[in-house]
């Protein structure tokens, strides 16, 4: 099993950019974009709160548990 990260689809549905949601967030594009493509070892309950707000969201809406084939 492993952990998804999907802010990239709920992005798409707010019809929000990397860039938005970088300023909105309070983080840098380049560790916003390390994050949601899986490449990060943790993230702060702080960013994940301040993400789930942007995006309108819960932290179960950003974070799944995949099996891996």
């Amino acid at each position: 099993m492993r952990i998804v990260i999907r802010i990239d689809e709920l992005m798409l549905r707010k019809k929000m950019s990397l860039n938005q949601l970088s300023e909105q967030v309070g983080i840098s594009t380049t560790n916003l974009s390390l994050l949601k493509n899986g490449h990060v070892r943790g993230v702060r309950f702080n960013t994940l709160l301040a993400i789930c707000q942007a995006l309108d969201c819960r932290p179960g809406d950003i974070l799944d548990i995949e099996e891996e084939a």
